[in-house]
């Protein structure tokens, strides 16, 4: 796994000593100022996240895995309700990089890389880090950081965005870029971060015992990071050398979640267990490995995260019948958990009984009507059933609901040209090159559109708002970034 990173200057888990719980006590959230909510809109926040976070899917990987996404989402809305968002239009965006890294850009785009799974140790440790992340939103750090950085802010907060989205495909060039951006700031600039990160802590923490979970979590974080820097060497990530985990930070957190609450246990789930094994089969540099330690732990060790653990690797190395023989050594109640059926489904994808995967999504599919992984499954069982007008409707569905899918929108297109619904492939090609800051793919798309025999005029009209739509967010983007 290459070296771990978490680069944001916006926003980042940049953790700091925390306040004492007299302090939280006594002392309300912070209010935002007039001048600020009226200088920096929300609506703009809004325009200015959706406009980057274009750029974000079209150059760095998402994350293809819709359960690991469900599991995210669910347990960030958890949080939410506790937190001080007045504007909860949030997208979540999931990066396919190992590396240990969450950032959140206004206008309610919060982002977590795959590894950020495989550093938490318990479902709360990863809740610390998403509640932070809600604290950087709730309090409007980014309209805070405009209103202290007018004259730099062309530089300093464009230099940030292009960071973290660097960061997001390419480790090492977004340390780069976030270090010269860093040193081009003033020492105003660094410690106005460090109020906003301590708030966001304090904020963070806060929320995170209203929803009910372990104040133990942060410092239980704090002292991981500080484990891992002895193997850094001299080539430490960029949050350890920015933000240094000192003895001192972490015996701080460590009294002050003393001090908290201690919430009562929660009933054993196994979907924090289900997701991050998915994730370290996904991220295995050597399949065959994994499979052999997951195999070697079902028989030493059985349990049902094992079997499941080499349920996946078999399934991922070709393994298939190896994979179904560890399905079934698994409990009947984990057999019956959502991500276990869905998964199931996946290995009948790959043995090609495709007769049983359908039956098997379709029964998903009354079980939790609306779920999009279950959705995004089902259609796949359907397109390679040969079903592709069924799976077209499927993926029309979803884009309905999830307008910003940009896997879904290019599924679409494919699903679209199985039916010889030319039309279509364009309509979802137009959005699918929108969505990822491909315009001049998107304005091409639009005119192949127009090319087409028998085209209405409402078509033509409707292709000529598309494209006005187009330049215009491409305008947009020109004059913020």
């Amino acid at each position: 796994m290459k070296h771990l990173l978490i680069a944001t200057l916006i926003s980042g888990m940049l953790f700091h000593p925390l306040l004492s719980p007299k302090v939280i006590a006594q002392s309300s959230l912070p209010t935002l100022s007039d001048s600020l909510s009226s200088s920096v809109t929300l609506d703009s926040e809004y325009r200015l996240g959706r406009n980057w976070v274009r750029m974000l899917r079209g150059q760095a990987p998402l994350l293809s895995d819709p359960l690991t996404w469900h599991y995210v989402d669910d347990l960030l809305w958890d949080l939410v309700p506790h937190s001080q968002i007045n504007d909860r239009r949030l997208e979540l965006v999931m990066v396919d990089n190992p590396t240990f890294n969450a950032f959140a850009v206004p206008g309610g785009i919060v982002g977590v890389h795959g590894g950020l799974i495989l550093a938490s140790e318990n479902e709360d440790e990863l809740a610390s880090v998403l509640a932070h992340e809600l604290a950087h939103l709730s309090q409007r750090h980014f309209a805070q950081r405009i209103e202290e950085e007018r004259r730099n802010r062309p530089m300093v907060l464009a230099g940030i965005l292009a960071g973290i989205l660097i960061a997001a495909a390419d480790t090492q060039g977004g340390t780069a870029v976030l270090s010269s951006t860093m040193a081009a700031s003033a020492q105003s600039q660094l410690a106005f971060s460090r109020r906003n990160e301590e708030e966001a802590d304090r904020v963070g923490m806060q929320n995170l015992v209203s929803a009910g979970r372990d104040p133990h979590a942060m410092p239980q974080m704090f002292s991981r990071l500080q484990r891992n820097y002895r193997f850094y060497g001299q080539r430490m990530p960029e949050f350890l050398l920015s933000h240094p985990v000192t003895e001192a930070r972490i015996a701080d957190s460590l009294n002050r979640a003393a001090a908290l609450p201690t919430p009562r246990a929660r009933p054993y789930s196994p979907d924090f267990d289900i997701i991050r094994t998915r994730m370290q089969v996904h991220y295995a540099h050597q399949a065959n490995d994994i499979y052999r330690n997951f195999q070697t732990l079902a028989q030493s060790e059985p349990s049902d995260l094992n079997h499941y653990g080499a349920m996946l690797a078999a399934t991922r190395i070709g393994q298939l019948e190896q994979a179904h023989v560890h399905f079934q050594a698994l409990s009947p109640q984990w057999r019956q958990h959502m991500y276990i059926r869905a998964s199931y489904v996946e290995l009948l994808l790959k043995r090609q009984e495709l007769t049983q995967a359908l039956t098997e999504s379709q029964q998903l599919l009354r079980l939790y009507a609306g779920s999009l992984p279950i959705l995004k499954l089902h259609a796949k069982v359907l397109r390679e059933s040969g079903q592709a007008q069924e799976a077209t409707a499927v993926y029309k569905q979803i884009v309905r609901d999830h307008p910003n899918d940009v896997e879904t929108w290019y599924e679409l297109a494919e699903a679209e040209g199985l039916v010889g619904n030319i039309a279509g492939v364009h309509d979802a090609r137009i959005e699918y090159f929108l969505l990822t800051g491909n315009f001049d793919s998107a304005i091409r798309q639009v005119e192949f559109a127009r090319r087409e025999r028998n085209i209405s005029p409402t078509d033509q009209a409707r292709l000529d708002r598309k494209e006005a739509e187009i330049h215009e967010i491409r305008r947009q983007m020109k004059e913020d970034f």
